[in-house]
């Protein structure tokens, strides 16, 4: 039996890298030989038991990679050729696939999330790819991996906060929280045509970053009332899109207290906890605001837009890789990442 490395959820507060079994690719299947990957937030809520998977599974939602076997019935790739598929697998044929909602693919929630929750994931040597035909879509020549690391999820879901919140020419945004996928929702804030982009942190480093990605003005909360300097820069109106990317209650509760009556709340952030609904800032119900969640949207012609909009050069988000490990290091990647420490956005990691 042959065998790779992989990293392995063993209880809250324990991700080891094992040994397991290279799988077979089946029919509709193919095998992916990861060059490289990345560790994500969700992984953190994992490994901190806030979000439960079984104990043995393979962590990490993010592939890029070589194919390595094709199963039956898998047309049009060839071995060897450069792959990404998306964090979220949606089988194409299922009702809600056929009514518009991927990422809800099976009638569960967050049911076209598959790697690293309900099927083993890619921070490992290979990744099994379920439904290929449906989400594996070839990296274009010229694009390296790191080019096209955040397209499976970082880039998606922070686009996807930006397209959901409806964000039309001339808007003004709020986005809380400028970690990796409140930056990437800036970007997308931008290609949207927003005229006022508005970023919220208290990481200078993630700030200046914000700024490149499009970001109008930058506040840093530990400074500045975030809620005053908002309405100060939208004359006291609000804003017209109001972007949570963090998933607590104050970055929740100051997205609604920044909008205009009428406005939306686009939350991405994964929430592990009761998030409750201020009466005043929610207008008793009475505001006419619109709140809306994001999985991030996946399936190959997804990643096939965002890698276009990459090799068209409207957004760079290579710099968002500030380090890189090995998979052999991969416990130490965690440590990092999952502690915030010496500036960390994303972590490259490859086999």
């Amino acid at each position: 039996m042959r065998t790779m490395k992989a990293a392995v959820f063993l209880h809250p507060g324990k991700i080891v890298l094992d040994d397991k079994p290279i799988p077979v690719a089946g029919a509709g299947e193919a095998l992916i030989k990861i060059t490289t990957t990345t560790i994500c937030g969700t992984d953190v809520h994992i490994l901190k038991g806030e979000f439960p998977v079984e104990a043995g599974r393979t962590i990490g939602h993010e592939p890029v990679g070589v194919i390595a076997e094709l199963g039956p019935g898998m047309t049009g790739y060839l071995l060897g050729q450069r792959v990404i598929v998306g964090a979220i697998t949606p089988c194409g044929q299922c009702h809600s696939c056929l009514d518009g909602h991927q990422s809800q693919c099976g009638g569960k929630a967050a049911g076209g999330w598959r790697f690293g929750n309900t099927i083993d994931g890619c921070q490992a040597e290979y990744l099994l790819v379920p439904h290929a035909m449906s989400n594996l879509e070839p990296i274009p020549d010229g694009l390296t991996d790191e080019q096209v690391l955040m397209c499976p999820d970082i880039m998606s879901t922070g686009f996807g906060g930006a397209e959901n919140g409806e964000i039309k020419i001339g808007d003004a945004v709020v986005i809380f929280a400028q970690g990796p996928i409140g930056l990437c929702a800036t970007a997308g804030a931008k290609l949207k045509g927003a005229s006022l982009i508005i970023a919220v942190d208290g990481v200078s480093a993630r700030l200046e970053v914000a700024k490149k990605l499009g970001a109008d003005a930058i506040i840093d909360y530990t400074k500045t009332d975030p809620l005053t300097e908002i309405m100060r820069l939208t004359n006291g109106r609000g804003v017209d899109v109001a972007i949570e990317a963090l998933g607590t209650q104050q970055t929740f509760e100051n997205c609604l207290r920044a909008l205009k009556p009428g406005g939306t709340l686009s939350s991405l952030g994964v929430y592990s906890g009761k998030i409750s609904m201020p009466l005043d800032a929610f207008a008793a119900g009475l505001g006419d605001h619109k709140i809306i969640t994001t999985l991030c949207p996946g399936g190959k012609e997804r990643m096939r837009r965002l890698m276009n909009v990459v090799a068209s050069g409207r957004v760079d988000l290579k710099p968002m890789v500030t380090h890189r490990f090995k998979l052999d290091q991969i416990e130490q990647a965690y440590e990092l990442f999952a502690n915030q420490r010496d500036g960390v956005l994303k972590i490259a990691i490859t086999p």
